[in-house]
């Protein structure tokens, strides 16, 4: 699996073209009037990893199966979301599905550009769609909670553990406080994801700066910085214009393009990789003559399941995973030389598998 994640922001504040930079293409129309997104645009990338390829050249893989993600390039918020105010409603909706959401910021002064609030304070429009997101949670637990009343009073005990959670979200939204930063124990996990309140999805502030700030970032993104460092929140420095310029360029053009700016990558790989460290997520690798794959699990992910993310089957049936971490896959130039140097392991059911694993389960079918 790979994950969603939606990219919002107010209007004008550079979505749409980060969108175009990161799946490389014009389908989001980027333009200097607010809504110029209607229908969420949603691309897939490939998740670059360096580490697929050389173990694809070493294995002789004829094909190479990158993991993907999904950006979903969702319209402008503006103030009163939350009441159908512009297109809130259906913004509303749109971020429901997805698993992250990656906040726009916009961290650049550039008078052709309007700013729908009249002014460029990327701290004040976090907190507008904080409080919009926050005022749509309020009301959704508060109808939820009228929708369940009739079964609490009859005991029944999923609507009480619901009733439980939902109090507990609501107190802290009352507060002031994003549902995400309520403690979950781990029984109670599966309820509540069911809620799908919107601030419980975690953050990652994108600051989109200008060209000359890009490698260093400026004083407003050091105040988004410092506001993330307090909500424990991700946060990655990108010029949109220049990874929409980069885009459009050939590996070694953009890679020339990259360390003349003082780039040491481009922003997608750090946007995926921040994205990751954020949900959890980490990477294992099926290879043969055939293909050379990467795979996505959450980290925790035992061999069963994790084998079941190529098939069911794998995981009803799961016997054992044969297991070589990538440095000594790497090390042996391959599984025969791995194998020799004593890096070959035999994994069962209760095996936690680890980043870079490469594997080869066996399964009854």
């Amino acid at each position: 699996m790979g994950f969603r994640m939606g990219i919002v922001g107010l209007p004008n504040v550079g979505k749409s073209t980060l969108f175009n930079a990161l799946t490389k293409t014009a389908a989001a129309q980027a333009a200097n009037f607010p809504f110029c997104t209607i229908e969420p645009n949603v691309g897939e990338v490939a998740v670059p990893d360096p580490r697929l390829d050389k173990l694809a050249e070493i294995a002789g893989s004829k094909q190479i199966i990158p993991t993907r993600m999904t950006f979903v390039d969702i319209a402008g918020l503006v103030k009163g979301a939350s009441k159908g105010e512009g297109l809130g409603n259906q913004f509303l909706a749109n971020i429901r599905e997805t698993d992250a959401i990656a906040h726009v910021l916009r961290c650049f002064e550039d008078d052709d550009i309007t700013h729908v609030e009249g002014r460029v304070d990327p701290v004040a429009d976090a907190e507008t769609i904080e409080t919009e997101l926050m005022i749509a949670d309020m009301e959704s637990i508060e109808k939820r909670l009228q929708t369940i009343a009739r079964k609490v009073k009859g005991g029944d005990k999923d609507a009480l553990d619901q009733e439980r959670l939902m109090k507990t979200a609501l107190a802290a939204l009352e507060n002031g406080k994003p549902a995400r930063t309520v403690q979950v124990a781990e029984d109670d996990r599966k309820q509540w994801a069911m809620l799908q309140l919107l601030t419980a999805k975690p953050v990652l502030y994108v600051c989109n700066v200008e060209e000359a700030s890009a490698a260093t970032g400026n004083s407003k993104s050091q105040a988004v910085a410092k506001m993330a460092a307090e909500q424990h929140a991700g946060i990655v420095v990108i010029s949109a214009k220049i990874e929409e310029e980069i885009s459009q360029l050939e590996p070694e053009e953009a890679t020339m393009f990259l360390e003349e700016l003082g780039l040491h990558e481009a922003g997608l790989d750090r946007l995926i990789r921040a994205g990751y460290e954020l949900l959890g997520l980490e990477t294992y690798f099926t290879v043969g003559p055939k293909e050379a794959r990467a795979w996505t699990i959450r980290k925790g992910t035992l061999a069963p399941q994790a084998a079941g993310v190529i098939h069911g089957d794998f995981e009803r049936g799961f016997i054992r995973a044969e297991t070589i971490a990538y440095d000594d896959y790497i090390a042996g130039k391959g599984e025969a030389g791995a194998k020799e140097a004593g890096k070959f392991r035999v994994e069962g059911k209760t095996y936690e598998v680890q980043d870079g694993d490469v594997l080869h389960f066996l399964f009854n079918a």
